[in-house]
């Protein structure tokens, strides 16, 4: 029997799993509307930790970086579905309703949603897509965004304030962001856009803040948190490396010994 599995179609996921795993680190440049229809997910991102328990539909924001760890229930296995609400999709619904956003939209505002009788038929209008083995042709997609849209607006008509803001990410604090999100394993390209700049502008800050290159720092600043874990909080290195952005245990090791001059069982 296969534990993990996941069926991307044009706008649609469907992510199954029968054991616990930890999901990939993601860079998410689209909001998404999701509902967890068995077991639970662990996010992590800037702002903490977020638990997406059973039967509880959340609004993913575009724009951040996230881990997740998915958790099976105990009697069901994990099973988690979204939609992607593509700009281009908001856009031309932006247009043809005359919403847009006018003011900016507050980070204190809740997220989730009960899954009332609407979200409900919603999902589950989604679901015979997972069984089939064509996606959903790109018109049919498109409807189906829109569908998501107004129910969002009919929840809280504030959410024009999230969807519709269609401005690009602006220039923050690089070394504020870069210490709060240094053991995503991204690319660079994702950090760029996080902080508001160019590849090749994000390079030239980051030189001049850090005197090294990007991938030099970032080396360097998680193997720096290892060796604190380590030896103050008695953390294992098979139990860190990956939440640290390394992407095999044996190359952490190589680079911790490279890095110190000795080994993680000598700190």
């Amino acid at each position: 029997m296969e534990k993990t599995s996941e069926i991307i179609f044009d706008k649609l996921v469907y992510s199954c799993a029968f054991e616990s795993y930890k999901g990939h680190e993601e860079f998410i440049p689209d909001h998404f509307l999701g509902f967890q229809l068995s077991g639970e997910t662990h996010a992590f991102h800037e702002q903490g930790k977020t638990v997406i328990k059973e039967n509880t539909v959340v609004l993913v924001r575009k724009n951040q970086l996230i881990r997740t760890m998915k958790y099976p229930s105990k009697n069901e296995k994990y099973q988690f579905l979204s939609i992607t609400l593509d700009t281009d999709t908001l856009r031309q619904y932006s247009a043809e309703n005359k919403i847009m956003a006018d003011l900016p939209f507050s980070d204190q505002q809740k997220l989730f949603f009960e899954p009332d009788a609407f979200f409900k038929t919603y999902f589950m209008s989604l679901i015979p897509y997972v069984d089939k083995t064509k996606g959903i042709p790109p018109r049919l997609a498109a409807l189906k965004v829109k569908e998501a849209i107004e129910l969002l607006l009919q929840i809280n008509p504030d959410l024009k304030n999230l969807l519709f803001d269609f401005s690009e990410p602006h220039k923050i604090d690089l070394k504020e962001f870069m210490n709060k999100n240094f053991m995503f394993n991204v690319s660079l390209e994702s950090f760029a856009k996080l902080t508001g700049r160019s590849l090749s502008g994000f390079k030239r800050d980051f030189n001049k803040l850090f005197n090294m290159s990007p991938k030099q720092w970032l080396k360097e600043r998680r193997l720096k948190e290892a060796y604190y874990l380590i030896k103050n909080k008695e953390k294992r290195p098979s139990d860190i490396y990956l939440d640290l952005g390394f992407e095999n245990l044996s190359h952490f090791y190589f680079s911790f010994k490279q890095k110190f001059g000795v080994t993680t069982t000598e700190v």
